[in-house]
C-alpha cells in the first residue's frame, strides 16, 4: 500500500489462509464498477483441516463480468504430483457458492489462478537440468514439467493457459543467493511458481439458432518473467502482465456523488447523490471524505451514514452533510465515496476537488456558491 497508493491504487478486498494472502488492487476510477462477491479460503492439509496447503479466492463482478482470482499452495515432493492434481480439482470444486447465487465458476468470464503449485521435472536428473538451466535450454526441460505433462491428459486443466517458461525454474535455491540447493537434499530445480488463465467457454455454433453477440472480453499476456535479484525465500517470484479489454456490461455507476458548492473549512459540507432505479439503499450505507492516496476503504478522513444528517431525501436526489471539525486543514486533494453495505462496495466515486483552508474564508470569494446548510 505503500508503494501503491501515490500511485491512485487501493486495496479493494485481501483473503488470508495462514501463510497463503490474496490482495486484489484497483485504480480508484474503477472502484463503482468492482463488487466483490465472495472471498474463500479452501484449506486442504491434514485431510481438509489445516490451511499450510490449499487455495484463497476472490470472487467479483467487473463491469458486469464475472472473476474469480485464485492464489494456492500445493503438496510438494516429486512423488505427490496426483496429489496435487487432486487438490487443483478439490479448490475448483469448492468455489462453487449456489447460496450466494453466483454461477458455477467454470461460468465465470475469467479465472486466475497463481501461486507455488509445486509441480517438478519428471525423469531428468540434477545434472542434466542444472546444464540446460546454464545454456538457457529451457525447451529441453517442458517436456518433463509435471504440469505440462498433465495437460495432456486432463481436459479441464488443459484449459488453462499458461504463457511460455522463458525463465529459469524458480525453486529450490540458497537463502540469500543465486544457487539452486546446495544442502544435503540437493532437491533437482523446477517451475514451481506458475500463473494460469481461463476464459469462460464459448458456446458452439448452432446454425439452426439465431444467438446474440458474444460481450467483448478478451486477455492478453503482455510478460510472464522471475526475479532473480529477491533472494529473501528459496522461491524466486514470478511475475505475468496482463492486457484485459471489455466492453462494459455495466457503465454507469449505481451511484452518482457531488460535492455542493465550494467546500470551506467555515461550513459542515453538503454531498448531493442520486441512486439509479435498480440501487437497493440501507441504512448501513455511508459516504466517506478520503485525501487522494488513499490506501484501503476505511482509509477515510471523515464519514457519514446516509440516514444521518440528512437534509434531503426524494427519487431523484438525496443530499447530507459533512461535519468539518474532524478534517484537518491541507491542500490536499479529496474524493468522496458511497460504500453500500448490501454489495459491499463502493458504487460511487466523486471527482477529486479541494477544501478551501479558513484564511481565505474572510470575504465571500466571488463567483462561488456558499453551500447553505
Amino acid at each position: 500500500m505503500d508503494v501503491l497508493s501515490p500511485l491512485n491504487f487501493i486495496r479493494v478486498s485481501y483473503v488470508r489462509m495462514q501463510g497463503l494472502l490474496l490482495l486484489v488492487f484497483a485504480k480508484h476510477q474503477h472502484l463503482p464498477f468492482i463488487q466483490i462477491l465472495s472471498t474463500n479460503t479452501t484449506p486442504t492439509g491434514l485431510f481438509g483441516y489445516w490451511g499450510n496447503k490449499g487455495g484463497v479466492n476472490i470472487c467479483m463482478k467487473l463491469y458486469g463480468y464475472y472473476v474469480s482470482i485464485i492464489n494456492c499452495h500445493l503438496p510438494p515432493h516429486m512423488g505427490n504430483n496426483d496429489q496435487r492434481l487432486e487438490h487443483f480439482d478439490r479448490i475448483l470444486e469448492m468455489q462453487n457458492l449456489e447460496k450466494l447465487d453466483i454461477p458455477n465458476i467454470l461460468d465465470h468470464d475469467l479465472i486466475l489462478w497463481f501461486g507455488d503449485m509445486n509441480f517438478r521435472i519428471e525423469d531428468f536428473g540434477l545434472h542434466f537440468v542444472q546444464e540446460a538451466i546454464k545454456k538457457q535450454c529451457y525447451g529441453d526441460l517442458w517436456e518433463k514439467d509435471q504440469l505440462r505433462i498433465a495437460k495432456r491428459f486432463d481436459p479441464l486443466l488443459r484449459e488453462f493457459q499458461e504463457g511460455p517458461l522463458l525463465f529459469p525454474p524458480t525453486y529450490k535455491f540458497d537463502k540469500n543467493s543465486n544457487n539452486y540447493d546446495t544442502s544435503e537434499k540437493k532437491r533437482k530445480p523446477a517451475w514451481t511458481d506458475r500463473i494460469l488463465w481461463r476464459l469462460k467457454r464459448q458456446p458452439k455454433d448452432d446454425p439452426c439458432t439465431t444467438r446474440l453477440p458474444v460481450p467483448y472480453f478478451s486477455l492478453s499476456l503482455k510478460s510472464y518473467v522471475s526475479h532473480m535479484m529477491y533472494s529473501i525465500s528459496d522461491h524466486k517470484p514470478v511475475t505475468g502482465t496482463f492486457d484485459l479489454e471489455l466492453k462494459p456490461l455495466v457503465s454507469v455507476p449505481l451511484i452518482t456523488l457531488i460535492p455542493e458548492g465550494l467546500w470551506t473549512m467555515e461550513n459542515d459540507m453538503l454531498v448531493s447523490y442520486s441512486l439509479t432505479a435498480e440501487f437497493l439503499s440501507s441504512p448501513w450505507d455511508w459516504i466517506g471524505l478520503y485525501k487522494m492516496g488513499l490506501r484501503h476503504i476505511n482509509d477515510y478522513v471523515s464519514y457519514v451514514w446516509v440516514r444521518d444528517n440528512q437534509v434531503l431525501s426524494s427519487d431523484r436526489l438525496n443530499q447530507v452533510y459533512i461535519n468539518v471539525s474532524d478534517i484537518p486543514e491541507t491542500e490536499d486533494q479529496f474524493l468522496l465515496c458511497y460504500y453500500s453495505n448490501n454489495l459491499r462496495s463502493v458504487v460511487g466515486i466523486s471527482k477529486p476537488f479541494k477544501i478551501q483552508p479558513r484564511i481565505f474564508m474572510g470575504e465571500d470569494l466571488p463567483g462561488k456558491i456558499q453551500p447553505q446548510i
